[in-house]
């Protein structure tokens, strides 16, 4: 095994390119796998490997880490029943050809890190959320909960199978926050429906720290919520970054204009998830941005 050899798929979006960037800088010798090495190229230069197909990998016992955040974005076309289709095969179908090429190996890959979001909690309005905390049926929770149970057939290979259940990700290349900011900069921003409805985030900073401590810590195994300590209501989150941003808050999004505009998909702004990190505290670690305006003067705050 390559002590030092990681394997991301889904390595040319907001998370993954991140993630890649980071391993790469700190001499992880990093493999992407993605449909289109060009664009891995584009991406990274010949700073890692780009593999097109699950059947081009090499043995997954020469990988110390399998990282697998790949899937098409959830919130990048209205949900058709043709786009829930494709939101599930692109994430449940590779990761069921990754569990099958752990498998066939000589040795397996000693842990499988695999995407997941706090969507597999559903919408549970006010009640706080820990790991272990049931779910309310929806479209994006039984995604979540079906893409969770691909992955944890790795275990039966002998890997160690870590599930990151990743929140409202803030980062300023991509995520949500790239989608808020023309409106909240041209002073259009405010709440979405009743803004009661609860956002839990994390800075991206503290979210590939949660993978790295994944990668490098042999006790972590099963569901972690990478979300930071202090949840915010859309209220509040609007307010914070209306604030950061020297703008007003004055137009809300009525619940009604949403369901119209997005159909199903508004769930995805309208849903309240109160999510708290209990088993990552438990374990230690040690959140940067543990607070929302710390978060977004660290991202917006630049020259």
């Amino acid at each position: 095994m390559n002590t030092n050899s990681i394997l991301i798929s889904g390595g040319t979006g907001f998370l993954g390119s991140a993630l890649a960037k980071q391993l790469t800088q700190k001499n992880y010798s990093v493999t992407v796998l993605s449909r289109s090495a060009e664009k891995v190229v584009a991406t990274f230069g010949n700073s890692v490997q780009a593999i097109s197909s699950v059947a081009d990998l090499p043995d997954a016992g020469g990988f110390k880490a399998v990282v697998n955040l790949a899937g098409a974005g959830i919130f990048d076309q209205r949900w058709t029943e043709a786009r829930k289709q494709l939101l599930r095969d692109s994430r449940i179908k590779l990761t069921e050809q990754l569990v099958a090429w752990i498998a066939s190996a000589s040795q397996p890959a000693p842990v499988l890190i695999s995407g997941s979001a706090i969507g597999v909690y559903g919408d549970q309005g006010d009640k706080f959320l820990t790991e272990s905390s049931a779910s309310t049926a929806d479209f994006s929770q039984q995604l979540c909960a079906d893409w969770e149970s691909t992955a944890l057939q790795a275990e039966k290979t002998g890997s160690r199978v870590c599930l990151i259940r990743t929140g409202l990700v803030l980062g300023d290349n991509g995520g949500i926050l790239k989608r808020m900011l023309l409106p909240f900069r041209l002073g259009l921003g405010g709440r979405l429906g009743n803004g009661k409805q609860w956002m839990s985030w994390v800075h991206l900073h503290d979210w590939l720290a949660i993978v790295e401590a994944m990668i490098e810590t042999s006790e972590m195994r099963g569901p972690y919520n990478a979300t930071a300590p202090n949840p915010v209501n859309n209220r509040e989150f609007s307010a914070s970054l209306a604030g950061v941003l020297n703008r007003p808050l004055l137009l809300p999004m009525p619940e009604t204009a949403l369901k119209l505009l997005l159909g199903e998909m508004a769930a995805l702004v309208l849903g309240s998830q109160r999510v708290v990190p209990e088993r990552l505290l438990a374990q230690g670690f040690a959140f940067k941005y543990s607070q929302l305006d710390t978060a977004l003067r660290d991202i917006l705050d630049k020259p």
